[in-house]
């Protein structure tokens, strides 16, 4: 009985340890929002313009990459 405890216990505690993944780095951006007119949309509420905000993925710059050459011209 003890072993089939001690064997469940390790099972289900196995599965919390293997789902923990790291935090990606994520970054805020926000862009305001604008109307037909191309001008700010404001929000009535707190007199200010409008933005819309979304999580991006920052991606880690490899080191030593620089820009990619560009083909030579024949």
């Amino acid at each position: 009985m003890k072993h089939l405890l001690i064997a469940l216990t390790l099972a289900l505690g196995s599965q919390f340890v293997i789902a923990e993944e790291p935090k990606k780095e994520t970054k805020r951006v926000c862009v305001d929002v604008k109307d037909k007119e191309g001008k700010g949309v404001i929000d009535p509420k707190t007199k200010k313009v409008k933005q819309n905000c979304k999580e991006v993925k920052q991606h880690k710059k490899l080191e030593g990459a620089e820009k990619v050459p560009e083909p030579k011209k024949k």
